[in-house]
């Protein structure tokens, strides 16, 4: 009897700690998930930033960018759609500087507020742009990865 007190305590205790070892910082997680962003909108960015962007997005991410786009429904392709769209503006600032003011968590959510400064021209209408607006992204955390990116700017 005692070893079975024993064997289910161990057992207990090696669960428990295995699902502790499944969290995440989310404070941390919010800190570097910015300096990544922030990365891939540098004028230098690679293909390979945008890569270390998106690894940590679930696939299905859903991304919600008001008052642009307000509809944040996860699909399978979600994941593909935002490198597609990463591409596409690859390379076009040719300033880029962002400054985070404040990062906040709760159960599983990570808020984080920050200020950018970009100069540029926009890829499609060659328009030339140079901008400062501050964002807010709330980023909706599941299984350790972002599942709904919610972006508030201008």
């Amino acid at each position: 009897m005692k070893k079975i007190v024993l064997l289910l305590g161990l057992l207990f205790l090696s669960v428990n700690a295995a699902a502790i070892a499944g969290t995440i910082d989310t404070e941390q997680f919010g800190h570097h998930y910015f300096n990544v962003w922030k990365a891939t909108q540098s004028p230098q960015a690679t293909k390979s930033d945008i890569q270390r962007y998106l690894s940590l997005l679930k696939d299905d991410v859903g991304h919600q960018h008001l008052p642009y786009d307000p509809d944040a429904t996860r699909e399978a392709d979600g994941k593909q759609r935002m490198l597609e769209g990463m591409l596409y503006y690859l390379g076009t600032h040719t300033e880029y500087t962002a400054t985070l003011a404040t990062v906040v968590v709760g159960y599983q959510v990570v808020v984080i507020k920050y200020n950018t400064q970009l100069a540029g021209k926009h890829p499609q209408t060659g328009e030339l742009m140079r901008l400062s607006y501050d964002t807010v992204e709330v980023l909706e955390i599941e299984d350790g990865k972002v599942a709904v990116i919610r972006k508030y700017s201008e």
